[in-house]
């Protein structure tokens, strides 16, 4: 597909539904002097993932779409630094090994381009770590603190690895022979520091690629920690419903998780297939409503002719379809030795 898409076509893709790439201008310059560009998203295997994750997932989709070869870091020291028992460390790479490829094929993903890589196996090496020792003398306590502070679990008294932890990510980027990463907005401040200081090293800074981050149905962030936040890809269709049920949404009110995920999500794929988003209600409350695209939901929900309770059911139906589509039986028995 991407054969036939040119420089502006192929950029767009890339740039829809991201809050900020650092630089446009350095991607536009990237499509028009390399064939297939190499990008990489990363994750640690830390808490189970939820529906928050299928906004980078889509991006990934787009990324395929206009001729990226897509790489996967499951970062498993990453997470031991982020205070992930390491006990269970193995088992909860093994979890995502499987729930993510599941999630992102549940979404309509051809799988097959993609690379994943286990983050041991390329961070033990002697040359990375030399490179992690090297920058460790560039950059500051106070600059590591700063950059890890919206993505490791800090506390009130942090361990050093929370500090070793954004270093570690900007010599990813060399390791694994990326021109860009793929991360939400919490990352941006690992991805500058990257910038500014692996040229130290000798090498290029890469393209930052960023989306944005879903909020939780309760409270400002989707969080792993947090259960009536998320939405988990292992929940069923009625723990569904009820999590969407309690999801915070004033009538008249657009800003809450629901619609977020409408927005950045839902809506994409749906206008992608050429396919409408069906709210159904009862005859007296007006019947089944039919949408093409966000902004008719917004105006609806604005000038409440749209119940919250309405578009939260169906919204709800449509999870539930993504997440049967995954490999359920699989999941729950790796999560039970993960996850307890």
């Amino acid at each position: 597909m991407a054969e036939k898409l040119n420089i502006e076509a192929r950029f767009n893709l890339v740039k829809r539904n991201t809050a900020e790439i650092i630089s446009e201008n350095e991607l536009i310059k990237l499509l028009q002097t390399k064939k297939k560009p190499v990008v990489y998203w990363g994750t640690a295997p830390t808490g189970k993932p939820h529906v928050g994750y299928l906004l980078p997932f889509l991006k990934i989709a787009d990324l395929l779409k206009a001729g990226f070869k897509v790489k996967i870091l499951l970062a498993d020291i990453h997470a031991a630094l982020d205070n992930t028992p390491w006990a269970v460390l193995e088992h909860r790479y093994e979890y995502y090994k499987l729930v993510i490829p599941e999630a992102i094929k549940a979404i309509g993903v051809d799988t097959t381009e993609l690379e994943f890589v286990k983050g041991s196996e390329m961070q033990l090496k002697p040359e990375y770590m030399y490179d992690v020792l090297q920058l460790s003398s560039y950059v500051s306590v106070h600059d590591c603190n700063k950059a890890a502070a919206e993505v490791v679990k800090m506390g009130d008294n942090p361990r050093l690895s929370g500090l070793i932890y954004p270093l570690m990510q900007a010599i990813d980027e060399q390791y694994l022979g990326v021109d860009c990463q793929l991360g939400g907005t919490d990352q941006r401040k690992i991805m500058v520091l990257a910038r500014e200081n692996l040229p130290k090293l000798g090498y290029e800074p890469r393209i930052e690629i960023m989306n944005p981050l879903l909020p939780g149905l309760i409270g400002k962030k989707m969080s792993s920690s947090s259960e009536e936040s998320k939405i988990d890809f292992l929940d069923d269709s009625e723990s569904v419903k009820k999590k969407l049920n309690k999801a915070e949404f004033i009538e008249g009110d657009v800003d809450n998780g629901v619609m977020a995920f409408l927005e950045h999500f839902l809506m994409v794929v749906k206008t992608d297939k050429k396919e409408k988003f069906i709210v159904e209600r009862p005859e007296k409350f007006g019947g089944n409503v039919e949408y093409k695209d966000f902004d008719s939901i917004k105006k609806e929900v604005i000038s409440k002719k749209m119940h919250p309770m309405d578009l939260k059911f169906a919204v709800a139906k449509e999870i539930s379809k993504i997440l049967s589509k995954m490999d359920q039986e699989k999941l729950r028995k790796l999560a039970e030795k993960a996850y307890g």
